[in-house]
């Protein structure tokens, strides 16, 4: 692998990592309830991302795969892959993540940055495609989503940051994390009056 696949390769494996990271020690209700009016939840996240890692992968670049994913099929119910059935396990979901990812590693560790391949589910002026351009674009999808799950974690039991022990996020005791709170919401407040 060249330089330049190395370093899109790690940031979509620490972006994984991330997102998968955030349904550890959560009992099977809070990994799986929605926290949102559209339903979103954490391990629906991580199916979510998974499943779209592996169609990138696979389906585009005529890659083989022997991962079932039935909530992919064509007559699945819609959005089958954002959340998880009370008979899918946690586990069978982390399992269904890895194997993806191996595969989806494997695409990306075998073709060049160039290699061409072809989104079928995209419009046909844009469904010609690059490895560099799937890659680039699961990577955002992948963060984008990791991102939606820090949210959903601190949600549930104010576990914020990336990883445990976070270098990128203050360490405060939670009366400075108050305070900051209320600074915060003084300020919206007074921006709101002053507008008014």
């Amino acid at each position: 692998m060249d330089d330049a696949t190395t370093t899109l390769l790690r940031y979509l494996r620490t972006a994984r990592a991330d997102l998968r990271g955030k349904v550890d020690g959560l009992s099977e209700y809070d990994a799986r309830r929605p926290l949102t009016p559209t339903g979103t939840n954490l391990l629906g996240l991580v199916k979510h991302v998974a499943s779209v890692q592996l169609e990138y992968f696979t389906a585009v670049f005529d890659r083989p795969s022997d991962v079932s994913a039935p909530w992919l099929a064509a007559d699945a119910a819609n959005d089958a892959d954002m959340w998880v059935t009370a008979d899918e396990t946690r586990a069978s979901i982390l399992e269904f993540h890895d194997a993806s990812a191996r595969i989806s590693d494997a695409t990306i560790e075998a073709l060049p940055l160039a290699a061409p391949g072809r989104v079928p589910w995209w419009p046909d002026d844009r469904a010609a495609t690059t490895l560099h351009q799937i890659l680039v674009h699961v990577i955002a999808e992948t963060a984008r989503h990791a991102g939606h799950a820090d949210v959903l974690r601190e949600l549930i039991d104010g576990t914020a940051g990336m990883r445990p022990g976070d270098g990128n996020l203050p360490q405060r005791p939670a009366d400075e994390w108050s305070a900051y709170y209320a600074r915060i919401e003084s300020a919206a407040r007074e921006a709101d009056a002053r507008v008014a």
